[in-house]
């Protein structure tokens, strides 16, 4: 994986194939050109609506030593449509995103993988000499035109959630980022029918002062680069 132009994360040595079935969190079978293949899932959420039988899928391929797998479970293909999987994508374009003034204000002193009472937030950073804290969360789901997240229930996220709504009370800037690695988009809404502890955690959130941000995404097989930013819908909720 390498940085490009614009914020975009560019992958080496994609190659295309088919997906057969998922094996657990961290593998799944896919068919290749060279036959059955053994790859690795940077992705331990579900994506059962993605992870088909013969859905299209691109895989990185690498030599580093050490590897249980050759093979990267990248994009898949679903309607016509690319979705990025790799888990460690969001944090990486939230940080170039962020630093480049896309959220509207440039931020002083970014920080990586802050701790803040129970939790560990992805991003910290001084804005106008105000402490702030910023949780990134990789949408992969779409239903309706909308990003949805989460895609299984998620404690920790909730956990996240509301201690950023604690932050707040505190006198920090505090924020939720959605990365949407897909790029048909046009809001991110919590899932409330999948997770309704998070659903209502994120109103709770917002309420207290906590800036909800989302990001859509081109994506290609073998890239990833920040769009524009899109609405979070709390409305239905």
């Amino acid at each position: 994986k390498s940085k490009g132009e614009s914020g975009m994360l560019r992958y080496e040595g994609i190659v295309p194939g088919r997906f057969c079935q998922r094996v657990n969190r961290f593998t799944a079978w896919v068919e290749l050109a060279e036959g059955r293949t053994l790859c690795h899932v940077k992705n331990t959420g579900r994506c059962a609506e993605l992870l088909r039988p013969g859905a299209p899928v691109w895989c990185q391929h690498s030599d580093a030593p050490g590897r249980k797998t050759a093979y990267t479970l990248i994009t898949v293909m679903r309607d016509g449509a690319y979705f990025n999987l790799d888990s460690t994508a969001p944090n990486a374009l939230a940080a170039q995103w962020l630093a480049s003034g896309g959220a509207g204000f440039l931020p002083e002193q970014l920080q990586r993988e802050v701790s803040w009472e129970d939790s560990r937030f992805d991003l910290a950073f001084q804005r106008a000499g105000k402490p702030c804290l910023l949780e990134v969360k990789g949408v992969t789901l779409a239903r309706d035109g909308a990003g949805v997240f989460p895609d299984a229930p998620t404690q920790r996220g909730t956990r996240h959630v509301r201690t950023l709504l604690r932050a707040a009370q505190a006198g920090y800037g505090a924020y939720v980022l959605f990365v949407a690695a897909m790029e048909h988009v046009v809001c991110v809404r919590p899932n409330e029918q999948n997770d309704p502890a998070f659903a209502r955690a994120l109103v709770e959130a917002q309420q207290a002062g906590v800036t909800l941000l989302a990001l859509r995404c081109k994506v290609e097989p073998d890239a990833i680069t920040p769009l524009a930013q899109i609405p979070v819908c709390l409305d239905a909720l």
